[in-house]
């Protein structure tokens, strides 16, 4: 077994990205920051298309619950964010029918998990800043050989599953009444979109953590739909800002020494910024209109 050599960060990228890949707990944390940014970004997409980024905030917080729970037990923490995750989104699902109306149902059901989270923080007496730290925060520094595994198999189902899903989701999200008048089964394809929801995001969970998911699951997808119109290539762009704010994350936070999760959301938020301003300037500014001239009385 070779040992790898503790190098500092020079200008040559190429040999510090080769040091960094060196150990192994970084190439778990690239393999498994990889494929949940690709999930991440493209599920991200219809989060924002049909206005749920609160409801994937409330995954997160959720299946903290079910984190918590499991360490009580004495289980893995993933394992319970899975199950809160599903359990939240099924329920979601069936109280609130219509994404319009959905925001009640979610902040119901949060309320009652955060209440569990806290029940189940109490509870637990061993370990206890380590783990409620790498649920909030993320860990995905100590993710281990099969937690990758594990992410790769949940990412391989969601895509296929976003690909079965693709074309009624889209038309669905993109007019729900329309969709609904046209018999399309409103209450399958909500059910089974936050089914997958609730899986990213308890994989997403591993890299950001509990209180800064929205840098993976809504900000990339956010700033592609300020770069094109077609979903496909929303899509496409999300995925990618996904992948850099994740890879510069990892690799500023090998050499800095200082929270991976602060470095990827920093990115994504400055991606953001700057895709914003790039379309303020390049979008023609319209005229002020005038009011309209009124004659005296």
């Amino acid at each position: 077994m070779s040992i790898c050599p503790i190098q500092p960060f020079s200008p040559n990228i190429i040999s510090d990205v080769q040091n960094m890949g060196c150990f192994e707990f970084m190439q778990h944390a690239i393999e498994a920051g990889t494929l949940t940014a690709i999930i991440a970004g493209i599920t991200g997409y219809f989060v924002v298309l049909r206005r749920s980024a609160f409801t994937a905030h409330a995954f997160s917080e959720i299946g903290f619950a079910g984190a918590a729970g499991a360490v009580v037990l004495g289980i893995a923490p993933l394992a319970g964010l899975l199950a809160g995750s599903i359990l939240g989104g099924v329920a979601i699902a069936i109280l609130g029918r219509r994404v319009s109306n959905r925001d009640t149902q979610v902040g119901i059901v949060l309320a009652f998990s955060l209440g569990l989270g806290l029940l189940f923080i109490n509870l637990y007496r061993g370990g206890y800043a380590t783990a409620t730290y790498s649920i909030l925060f993320g860990e995905i520094i100590g993710v281990s050989s099969w937690e990758v595994n594990l992410t790769a198999v949940a990412g391989v189902c969601i895509v296929v599953a976003m690909g079965v899903l693709y074309r009624p989701l889209l038309f669905a999200s993109l007019d729900e009444d329309v969709a609904e008048a046209k018999g399309m089964p409103m209450l399958f394809l909500g059910t089974a979109f936050m089914l997958v929801v609730a899986v990213t995001v308890s994989f997403a969970v591993q890299v950001t953590g509990v209180l800064l998911i929205f840098s993976l699951m809504v900000t990339p997808a956010a700033a592609s739909q300020y770069l094109s119109k077609r979903p496909n290539r929303v899509i496409a762009i999300s995925v990618a800002l996904a992948l850099l704010a994740t890879w510069i994350g990892l690799f500023v936070s090998f050499y800095t020494n200082y929270p991976v999760s602060f470095f990827i959301t920093a990115f994504a938020f400055g991606a953001y910024l700057l895709v914003r301003l790039v379309h303020w300037v390049a979008s023609p500014q319209k005229p002020a209109t005038p009011a309209p001239a009124t004659s005296p009385r």
